[in-house]
């Protein structure tokens, strides 16, 4: 009897915003559908909840701290949550089921890096 690997996590990142000409009825059934479809797979094992995010936030450096977030209308980060799949290609495949895909959103997969974090290691961090 073979085991099943356990899966690994990936964080869904919700970006762009509303289609402008979309009616707000069509992306409201969208919405509607997502909480359907996202609580299946939160009910399935194969997704965690995450939350919308605020519009308002700071941003932190050593810089000191601003407000913000000061990203362009395509790169806004609307929100987050979590899929647990076998690999990459999965995670995607479960996230193209996103009902708000047709309304204007995308959705970037990134994996949660299970180890902790290395100066000596090639990472998202590293200067290219």
């Amino acid at each position: 009897m073979s085991k099943q690997p356990h899966p690994s996590e990936y964080l869904v990142i919700s970006r762009g915003q509303w289609d402008k000409d979309a009616p707000a009825e069509a992306i409201q059934a969208a919405i509607d559908e997502f909480y359907v479809w996202h609580d299946r797979l939160v009910s399935e094992g194969k997704m965690k909840a995450g939350q919308r995010l605020a519009r308002e936030g700071k941003v932190v450096s050593r810089g000191g701290v601003t407000d913000g977030p000061f990203a362009e209308a395509k790169e806004v980060i609307g929100g987050y949550w979590f899929i647990l799949a076998s690999g990459l290609e999965e995670a995607a495949i479960i996230a193209a089921g996103n009902p708000c895909l047709r309304c204007g959103l995308a959705y970037e997969i990134r994996p949660i890096e299970p180890v902790r974090a290395s100066a000596l290691a090639v990472t998202s961090e590293t200067p290219g």
